[in-house]
């Protein structure tokens, strides 16, 4: 990494729930780097300005994490893509080299493959239903397309049909999504018969959200996969664990996407004290 201060950092909107610095600061102080990690929380006419200043010589930004609702979008920023992040079309981590220039991985497919593996779930010959089709379901859905051992199905589900059917679209342009299908309505993700549910919205962060799922649907022989972290516990979580099912939120998802975003960043592999003190950070800022 660079001698002089480095600064790292979230660009989105909103990121007060965000524990992101958290984590990569606990890495930066483990290894005695003279980094920070920082928010940005960026409306979307800021977005211009932000990555014009980014690419000048006197920046001192060398990489960022990309998060809800910008995933697609900063595409046009970069100045190249990882083959991965290419082939799904979405970003979350942007490595900025010394010549300021701009390149765009995906590391929340692997993220969530990771977390998947430590839970010792399966995905092989699996039925799965998606709420959302916004960056992180395109990862999601790009890396179970891409397993050796795949779902049976996977049925998506958005309230913007057409944003679903672009997510289809262009990954069906890199990759065999023909286990994939959109489906016009919750009721038709077939959630009574599903082994995991994904929820890959926003909705559950506040808590006058409502539960997006029947909860009559979710039953004891299911996981279910709530990408929100923070709070901890969903009412579709708590409603999930109620029915006997497996739960998880996106806490470990968060955890293996920013060990692989931070090694991108620093070019190395991290050891696995340091991911330790990442993962304690995290689930401290969670329970504070």
């Amino acid at each position: 990494m660079e001698n002089e201060k480095s600064v790292y950092g979230l660009i989105g909107y909103p990121l007060s729930h965000s524990l992101s610095p958290l984590m990569h600061n606990a890495a930066f102080a483990g290894l005695d780097v003279d980094a920070c990690y920082k928010l940005f929380p960026l409306e979307k006419e800021e977005l211009d300005a932000f990555f014009e200043d980014l690419k000048k010589e006197d920046s001192t930004i060398f990489g960022l994490n990309v998060t809800v609702p910008y995933k697609e979008r900063v595409l046009q920023y970069v100045d190249s893509l990882s083959p991965y992040a290419q082939k799904i079309k979405a970003i979350n981590t942007i490595v900025i080299t010394k010549d300021r220039k701009l390149v765009g991985f995906n590391t929340d497919g692997p993220g969530f493959l990771a977390h998947l593996a430590e839970l010792d779930f399966s995905m092989e010959n699996k039925r799965v239903a998606i709420v959302g089709a916004g960056g992180a379901a395109r990862a999601i859905i790009s890396s179970l397309c891409l397993l050796p051992e795949r779902p049976q199905t996977i049925r998506i589900f958005d309230i913007d049909r057409d944003r679903a059917r672009r997510l289809l679209s262009d990954l069906d342009e890199n990759m065999d999504v023909g286990v994939a299908e959109v489906v016009k309505s919750i009721d038709d993700m077939n959630i009574e018969i599903a082994d995991l549910l994904i929820n890959a919205t926003p909705i559950g962060m506040k808590k006058d959200d409502p539960c997006l799922i029947d909860p009559e649907l979710i039953h004891g022989n299911m996981m279910v996969y709530d990408l929100i972290y923070n709070p901890a516990q969903t009412f579709l979580l708590q409603v999930a664990k109620e029915k006997g099912a497996q739960t998880a939120n996106g806490l470990g998802m968060l955890f293996y996407q920013g060990v692989l975003a931070f090694q991108h960043w620093a070019d190395i592999q991290l050891d696995q004290g340091i991911k330790d003190k990442m993962r304690e950070s995290l689930e401290k800022g969670l329970t504070s």
